[in-house]
């Protein structure tokens, strides 16, 4: 069991990291004897604990007393490292003047970051940042595009775990793991445009002619393009007008079967968006005409049907929803007008969000949101893997971004070719299956046509997962297995004992998998080892 002595002010946060890193703690009890002791303040108690854990980004009255050498204390970024990793730190931390027992260093000064110490048969471990205040950050703002591909807060507990072992404690967790699977995989489509017939002269059009005949010739020359895709896409352009007469088939018109063809039975989620014709809001008014979709809902009526057939779950993707309770409401209500389903998650059209939509959605009676992730990058905005509750929400989880296609493709942002996007992909799924949690991929309704042609490299990204052992899930199945996580307790039994408790909230209609135990055995610090 840890004990954790923080200010009061962190314990949204704290509760939060600790199911996240899912392992019997409870805040500090003075009539309780703890294995490990966590501070996160500048307090001291003298008891009996065999491991005391302090982070702290700030010279503290233990650093005076035990007249440790400082080095250095900033405010700015710095990155800890330890072999083979590189944690970002964004806010307060010291460095020590130390070798002895070094644990993390800091990236640019070689200065000590963290350190272990013996005495008295106590282990003491002086980490030089504040973790809980550094997971706020994550949770709240999120990490900068530099350090997206960067999975922070699983970093942090990883060290905090080995951490506690290598000073000769014990850890057991139940890792975000599904039992039998390797790790969660979510495959996300966004439903933007499902018909090209939609678009008149409109900026899409215009842009998919631009692609189609000068992108797709531009990228053959480069050899980013193969010679077929390059007259598949010239041919989708000379049959625009066709299409637009009647007189052939509508190349984006198809998005529903042509996914239930790739995925072969993987039920993806759809986010589809509500309404046609409303651009939105954003944070200073009126959002870009551009945004507003040429389509409603109701018009790919029949393809929702036989999505949810086919065992698909249709979200909304939503226009104002992230902003306003009653419009929230209103995008829902036509959502679950359509599927016959009352549990609707939702994505926000262009990814729009702040501080405030978590509570927006909850109060709308949304089911889970899936907005946070970048536009211009892949990885890990919030930095982590898992499904986390925003720390305004009460029940709300979100379910993050993590993976977009016109992020990897298009050329003002990362503009990959197909195998470098496929490289890229190939770390994030490394670190899924490293640290378990849930990989959440958004490729569009129409990205597996002209002129985007993506739809390579999304089938050898399902072929990679397969192999990999993920458990394949709704976004609505994937959030549920969280929330069965979540509902698990460690609990004192009455011989001290620690006893494994799971809620009685969760739907065992969804028939999800179950959840693990693992336990991390003590292993000891080895005199001046670093990590």
């Amino acid at each position: 069991m840890i004990g954790v002595i923080a200010d009061s002010a962190e314990q949204d946060v704290i509760s939060e990291f600790f199911e996240l890193f899912k392992t019997p703690w409870e805040f500090y009890r003075s009539d309780r004897r703890y294995d490990v002791l966590l501070c996160a303040q500048d307090s001291w108690f003298d008891d009996n604990t065999k491991i005391v854990l302090l982070y702290r980004g700030r010279k503290t009255q233990l650093d005076h007393e035990q007249k440790i050498p400082i080095g250095s204390e900033r405010k700015d970024a710095r990155v800890a490292t330890d072999q083979g990793n590189r944690i970002p730190i964004y806010g307060d931390s010291i460095t020590f003047l130390q070798n002895e027992g070094c644990l993390l260093r800091d990236e640019s000064s070689k200065e000590c970051l963290a350190y272990v110490a013996y005495s008295c048969n106590r282990a003491l471990a002086r980490i030089g940042y504040d973790l809980f205040r550094e997971v706020r950050s994550l949770l709240t703002a999120g990490q900068p595009a530099t350090n997206a591909h960067i999975p922070t807060i699983e970093l942090h507990i990883e060290f905090l775990r080995e951490l506690i072992a290598r000073c000769g404690g014990s850890v057991v967790e139940i890792p975000p793991i599904p039992e039998g699977y390797k790790f969660t995989v979510c495959l996300t489509h966004d439903v933007d445009h499902p018909f090209v017939r939609c678009h008149r002269w409109d900026h899409t059009v215009f842009g998919f002619l631009c692609r189609a005949v000068f992108g797709s010739a531009w990228k053959f020359a480069r050899g980013r393009m193969n010679f077929r895709d390059l007259l598949t896409n010239w041919a989708a352009a000379l049959k625009l007008p066709f299409v637009h007469l009647g007189l052939a088939e509508d190349f984006w018109g198809r998005f529903d079967a042509c996914y239930l063809a790739v995925e072969k039975g993987l039920h993806s989620t759809f986010f589809v968006i509500p309404f046609k014709n409303r651009p939105g809001k954003n944070r200073k008014g009126r959002a870009p005409k551009h945004r507003a979709a040429r389509y409603a809902a109701h018009e790919i009526s029949h393809a929702i049907t036989r999505l949810t057939e086919a065992g698909c779950e249709v979200g909304l993707h939503g226009i104002d929803a992230w902003l306003d309770p009653s419009n929230a409401r209103e995008e829902l209500a036509e959502i679950r007008r359509l599927t016959g389903n009352s549990d609707i998650g939702a994505r926000m059209h262009w990814l729009y969000y702040d501080r405030k939509s978590s509570t927006t959605l909850e109060e709308a009676g949304a089911a889970y949101d899936s907005t946070i992730g970048y536009n211009e990058t892949v990885g890990y905005r919030a930095g982590t893997t898992q499904v986390y509750k925003p720390l305004e929400a009460n029940r709300l989880l979100e379910l993050p971004l993590h993976a977009m296609d016109t992020a990897l493709f298009y050329p003002a942002h990362l503009g990959l070719s197909q195998d470098e996007a496929e490289v890229r992909l190939e770390q994030m799924v490394e670190n899924a299956a490293r640290f378990g949690g849930c990989l959440t991929i958004n490729w569009h309704d129409r990205s597996l046509a002209p002129e985007r042609l993506w739809g390579q490299c999304y089938q050898r990204l399902l072929q990679n997962l397969k192999d990999r052992d993920a458990w394949f899930a709704t976004a609505g199945q994937a959030v549920s297995w969280f929330r069965k996580r979540r509902s698990a307790a460690f609990e004192l039994g009455a011989n001290g004992s620690e006893k494994v408790r799971l809620g009685g909230a969760v739907d065992t209609e969804e028939h999800l998998p179950g959840l693990q135990l693992r336990i991390h055995e003590a292993h000891g610090l080895q005199p001046n080892m670093i990590l």
